[in-house]
């Protein structure tokens, strides 16, 4: 009995793995046909480790950590893989397509040959269509469609026409021009064939025209205008289609360039005085932003074990709020105090002293006020960590300090500062490597402005590398991904170095 239960049982077991094989490999030859080889291979390998992972005596202990290397390997190491790969190459807006795909779009190009045009009327019957031509002008004949069907329109190609006789009136309810405007993006996509030969097309929301291929297939993806016979080549250098005057043809299609990217960041004065300028700044901000949640937080910390001051318990309350409250709550509520015109701030300011500053349109304004919300945010972060370590000072050192005649300076010099820095250093090597990619600061307060002037990608005085990285990525201007991802993968060493030294910081403080 209990034999024959093994046998079921694992019988069981073996169906439930071949099940979900099965599927997976079913997703994976779906995402191959889709294009998507880099998503196919990634699942493709996944389910083959997974297999020997779970299946296999000899990676037994690797069953309780392998859920979470495959979240590794999907959420860090294949975006970063992917990411690299499409730095080597020109994928942008107006290259996003693979060469056949590009092809499939421009021989499904048309124009408007003059060979006549038909007003139409669309007849209903059921779920089917008839299509009545009526000729203008000059133009006496009449023709109606076959029936033919609107739903998955995308799929149609063309709708093969009788000669309208006697016996050949359309079938169903004429359709009303609201109707034909429900329907119009279908009708755009269906094409119809004269008897003779030519072809039409909708041309408007009343009338079909005679239509032709704007080009022909040539030889080795080469591309022959109909209209001038001139031949237009694939350029696997620039990822165009272009003829034989150098003019571009768009869309185009994704070629790898080799370090192209990486070079324009050098050379280019376009992206290189902007992406220095913002490196500078980025590094800037970092640092500066790291020693005022430092200071701030550490006299905030002091005040707070101060003595003789009543109700501390109420103050470190108010005082950590800042760091209870959303950040972008906080970010934005700073972003109308700062408002140039109806700012509480410029307000004040004017009534004191006659000034209003542009905080969103002077450089060294705008940076200042990233400073200080910043501060704003960090402080109570910094605050309670320097709380903690203060409490582990041992009181003797301030005793004897105070019997040496020292002042509160020659204490935060001397003892304090020595006693906390260690413990503290890399949580503040941590602190600059989050504030390096703060990116929903700068979106949310300025969105980067304002704009640097002779840049040729969108660049802003205030933004930091991973938001001038966003900005060329996704910005209104034209998104160039390749570039982008060769700026992103420096900032993913940048920020590995820094990860780096954090380290060894923190390997160093250990044994010491």
């Amino acid at each position: 009995m209990g034999s024959g239960t093994n046998r079921i049982g694992n019988g069981l077991k073996w169906a439930l793995v071949a099940a979900i094989n099965l599927l997976l490999l079913y997703g994976v030859t779906l995402m191959y046909a889709q294009g998507e080889m880099a998503f196919a291979l990634l699942v493709l390998i996944i389910t083959a480790t997974a297999n020997w992972v779970f299946l296999s005596s000899k990676a037994y202990s690797y069953r309780y950590v392998f859920p979470a290397l495959v979240g590794v390997l999907v959420f860090v190491v294949f975006p970063l893989i992917y990411t690299v790969n499409i730095a080597f190459t020109n994928y942008s807006s107006t290259n996003l397509l693979s060469l056949q795909r590009v092809k499939e779009i421009h021989l499904a190009k048309t124009y408007e040959t003059g060979g006549g045009s038909y007003g139409f009327s669309l007849y209903q019957n059921g779920e089917s269509y008839q299509l009545n031509l009526q000729g203008k002008g000059d133009n006496k004949h009449s023709y109606t469609t076959e029936d033919f069907y609107l739903m998955g329109a995308e799929g149609l190609d063309a709708i093969q026409v009788t000669t309208l006789d006697g016996s050949s009136e359309p079938v169903g309810e004429k359709l009303a021009i609201k109707e034909l405007i429900k329907l119009r993006q279908g009708l755009k996509k269906v094409q119809i064939t004269l008897p003779d030969g030519t072809g039409l097309a909708m041309t408007g929301l009343r009338s079909f025209g005679a239509i032709a291929p704007v080009y022909q297939v040539g030889d080795n993806d080469t591309l022959i205008d109909s209209r001038s016979s001139a031949v237009l080549t694939p350029d696997h250098a620039t990822g165009f289609y272009i003829d034989e005057r150098g003019e571009r043809l768009s869309p185009g299609f994704t070629v790898y360039t080799g370090w192209d990217n990486f070079i324009r960041v050098t050379t280019d004065e376009g992206v290189q005085e902007p992406f220095l300028k913002i490196f500078v700044w980025t590094v800037s901000f970092s640092a500066l932003t790291v020693v005022f949640t430092l200071a701030v937080g550490l006299l905030m910390a002091c005040l707070m074990q101060w003595e003789p001051l009543k109700g501390n318990g109420v103050y470190r309350l108010f005082l950590i709020l800042p760091y209870a409250v959303p950040a972008f709550i906080s970010i934005l509520i700073f972003r109308g105090l700062f408002n140039q015109n109806f700012g509480e701030i410029n307000m004040v300011l004017n009534a004191l002293f006659g000034l209003r500053p542009e905080w969103f349109s002077d450089e060294g304004l705008a940076r200042s006020m990233l400073l200080i919300v910043n501060t704003w945010l960090g402080y109570p972060y910094m605050m309670i960590l320097c709380m903690g370590l203060l409490k582990a000072i041992p009181d003797d050192l301030y005793e004897a300090s105070a019997i040496d005649g020292a002042g509160p300076v020659d204490n935060l010099m001397r003892i304090t500062l020595p006693m906390i820095i260690k413990p503290l250093t890399p949580l503040l090597i941590a602190s600059f490597a989050f504030n390096f990619n703060n990116f929903v600061l700068v979106e949310l307060l300025t969105g980067g402005g304002p704009d640097m002037i002779g840049a040729t990608t969108p660049a802003g005085s205030t933004d930091l590398l991973v938001s001038y990285t966003y900005r060329i990525a996704f910005g209104q201007y034209g998104q160039d991904f390749g570039l982008a991802s060769a700026i992103a993968t420096i900032i993913f060493l940048m920020v590995g170095v820094i990860s780096w030294l954090n380290l060894r910081a923190t390997k160093k403080l250990q044994e010491s």
